[in-house]
């Protein structure tokens, strides 16, 4: 019944995804004898995070954690037709990447997208389909005027015609009401039959109530974290919920000795990473007007005290809502989330849309898709002065991107792994690679570079 996460999303809530691989590795095994029906190891904002912080490959830890994972299903968060980055990519970048997880052994890939356009979904489900992955629709659940139950039970609907095999109700801010949560659940399970999955974070401290009234409603799976790295701003703890729903449906028993192993290892972690640790100690009813999710919030803490600006905190977290308006009602998940979040700290630092960033032009044009309430013709035309947005699946005005990137990447881009780091993560993953392959064949690039410039030709370098 339950997926675990404290390998993605609560490390990603908490500790704003900071963990490395060598902290996960050696406790690899004792999670694969918990018989969970799956974990989520990988995606959201995992890859980004690993090249720009940790100097560590994304896919060597996938690797890793596929190889001691023998039993136990693997997952990841996909941002749709945006990947594992922040802007839309060509359709060729999506097959490439689906393709490569499915080499590495994924087994389960949530796909959703930040405004829950489909269009946006269309090609990742059907490449991960074609590969064989089993595809987890995910609502990307908000609160506004417009997000009524209809409107999620006819979003549904366009992700099951999508192909998609199951559902996620993802509720990534902890704002989803135990209500609410078992209206959907048995409106889901009535007129389509399929599975759904619970995802919520403690933020608000409703998670617990949801996933129970989710459960009555007849709910099929539950995303928890082992106890240290849950509440607060990260998912409900495993040992808990087992606890409670053992009552309501046949379950293994815990593995006590196992979870006390696991519970002492992830206790010692959370104090090592203390440093990046969001240090949530109670419920923030505040998440029902702001609406941020666990994982933003975590990482706009950090970066708003190591700008020394966390006496701003309070008037940003008023701003987001205002912001969030103007723009239709987005859910607040990545990218989105964070092209609000950054307009907010510009609106209170130097007044409302003085300074107004490349995203939310991009976003107002409509180049992540469409908002899902239509948005006021003026601010439209104040935000593009004057230039007209476009109505079209984004990706359908890009070209593919690969061939371009490789010649561009060169020797840097020798393995498609590496290929997909130069794209989705462009100035973070360049040097990233460079790093790599100058320790690993001793490269003076510094030196390449020169003579290119002096040359005028595009970098390109050889074996």
């Amino acid at each position: 019944m339950f997926v675990d996460t404290t390998l993605r999303d609560a490390q990603q809530s908490l500790i704003a995804t900071r963990m490395r691989t060598e902290d996960m590795e050696p406790v690899l095994d004792a999670f694969d004898e918990l018989g969970f029906h799956a974990m989520e190891v990988w995606g959201g904002a995992t890859y980004d995070s690993m090249v720009r912080f940790l100097d560590e490959d994304p896919w060597e830890r996938l690797k890793t954690v596929r190889s001691k994972l023998k039993r136990t299903k693997i997952q990841m968060l996909l941002r749709g037709q945006n990947l594992v980055g922040y802007r839309i990519y060509a359709d060729d970048v999506v097959e490439l990447f689906i393709k490569k997880v499915a080499d590495y052994g994924l087994d389960i890939v949530r796909i959703f997208d930040a405004l829950n356009d489909v269009r946006n979904m269309s090609k990742p489900i059907e490449v991960s389909k074609r590969f064989g992955l089993h595809v987890q629709g995910a609502i990307s659940y908000t609160v506004s005027p417009f997000h009524t139950i209809d409107y999620y039970i006819d979003y549904v609907e366009k992700l099951i015609d999508a192909g998609v095999d199951s559902i996620c109700i993802k509720d990534m801010a902890g704002i989803l009401t135990p209500k609410i949560a078992y209206e959907l659940v048995k409106l889901i399970k009535k007129r389509f039959g399929v599975s759904v999955d619970i995802h919520s974070h403690c933020t608000s401290g409703l998670a617990p109530m949801v996933y129970l009234a989710s459960l009555e409603a007849g709910a099929d799976w539950f995303d928890t974290a082992l106890s240290p790295f849950s509440d607060g701003t990260s998912q409900p703890p495993y040992e808990t919920l087992h606890s409670a729903f053992i009552e309501y449906r046949r379950m293994e028993p815990m593995k006590t000795g196992t979870l006390r192993f696991l519970v002492d290892h992830f206790s010692r972690l959370r104090e090592k990473y203390r440093e990046y640790d969001v240090g949530r100690k109670y419920p923030d009813t505040m998440v029902f007007i702001h609406q941020i999710p666990g994982g933003m919030y975590s990482n706009l803490v950090r970066q708003m005290a190591e700008q020394g600006m966390m006496d701003k905190l309070e008037d940003v977290l008023k701003e987001v809502p205002r912001v969030r308006k103007d723009l239709g009602y987005p859910p607040l998940v990545t990218p989105i989330s964070q092209i609000v979040g950054v307009q907010a700290l510009l609106n209170v630092l130097h007044g409302r849309y003085r300074i107004v960033t490349n995203e939310l032009k991009r976003y107002v044009k409509g180049l992540y898709g469409k908002p899902p309430v239509k948005l006021d013709p003026e601010f439209v035309d104040m935000i593009l002065e004057g230039e007209k947005p476009v109505d079209v699946r984004p990706a359908d005005l890009l070209s593919p991107e690969l061939r371009e990137a490789k010649r561009r990447g060169g020797m840097l881009v020798e393995r498609e792994e590496d290929l997909l780091t130069f794209v989705i993560l462009g100035k973070v993953g360049e040097p990233f690679l460079r790093r790599k392959y100058e320790k690993n064949l001793r490269i003076d690039f510094e030196y390449v570079d020169d003579m290119m410039k002096f040359t005028g030709d595009v970098p390109v370098y050889p074996i």
